[in-house]
């Protein structure tokens, strides 16, 4: 019996778009976009981010005060209520596609547990 996973992939993709946790972060990231601060605040923020994470990863050492103008950023990010709205939808979007990863990854994890 032959099996075409690629149309469940395509299903489940589909089925994502739909849910309340991918609806609510479409909606909160039109709404950073649409107010000019926030969405500048953010875009700082993320840039930091992203900066940070690429020291780390080249095994750079960050230095104190990168670290402290990160904190302060994500405090200010943290305390517009569209970022903060837009973070908290990610959050859940996250927990979702999480619960998906274990589902899907059952029956390999399955696979191994004679193993141990």
């Amino acid at each position: 019996m032959s099996v075409n996973i690629y149309d469940d992939m395509n299903k489940l993709e589909s089925t994502l778009r739909k849910t309340d946790e991918y609806v609510a972060v479409k909606t909160a990231m039109a709404d950073v976009k649409g107010d000019e601060q926030a969405l500048a605040l953010f875009e700082s923020f993320r840039e930091i981010q992203m900066k940070l994470q690429q020291k780390q990863m080249a095994g750079e050492e960050i230095e104190g005060d990168e670290l402290e103008h990160a904190q302060k950023t994500a405090l200010l990010a943290q305390e517009n209520p569209k970022i903060l709205a837009m973070l908290t939808a990610e959050m859940k979007l996250s927990e979702l596609i999480e619960e998906v990863n274990r589902v899907v990854l059952k029956p390999v994890q399955d696979l191994y547990e004679g193993f141990n």
